[in-house]
């Protein structure tokens, strides 16, 4: 079965990036496409979109590029058996700091060092509903992304 990809144009009217700065991910590394057609253009997986939606929350929340780029080389030195970690792992932003939330506890990405506070009460929140998403929610159904999906599906 072959998986749907999309082009940069549908990525960039899905995610609300500009052309520029997925082209920037794109050859600094940031993100790297799944595949690419015939022609060698970029084809994104869904796994790629929910990557680009997570780095671009991230950004939203105040985290520098630089920071993002040094934490997942971070993260998977910390959890060699995690191979995407913005999609795998549940990363709270807090200023430009990513925690991260993993086998019940919390821990900063670049330090590996763990954060006591209530885990507890923060994985609670993650697992109820209307609590903090996990990144596989990220594209959810909702009116908007029905539409931008299906308007890019159509460019």
């Amino acid at each position: 079965m072959n998986e749907t990809t999309f082009t940069n144009r549908q990525v960039v009217a899905i995610s609300q990036l500009s052309q520029r700065q997925l082209a920037y991910w794109r050859r600094t590394a940031l993100v790297i496409p799944s595949s690419h057609s015939p022609g060698g253009h970029a084809r994104y997986s869904f796994t790629d979109l929910i990557i680009i939606r997570t780095i671009k929350q991230l950004i939203d929340a105040g985290v520098s590029i630089q920071r993002i780029r040094k934490s997942i080389k971070s993260l998977r030195q910390f959890l060699p058996t995690i191979k995407h970690p913005l999609t795998e792992l549940t990363l709270v932003a807090t200023g430009d700091i990513i925690l991260v939330l993993h086998e019940g506890s919390a821990f900063e990405t670049l330090s590996g060092q763990e954060w006591v506070f209530p885990v507890a009460e923060l994985l609670q929140q993650h697992k109820s509903p209307g609590g903090i998403n996990k990144q596989q929610d990220l594209f959810k159904t909702s009116e908007l992304n029905n539409h931008l999906i299906k308007k890019a599906a159509t460019q």
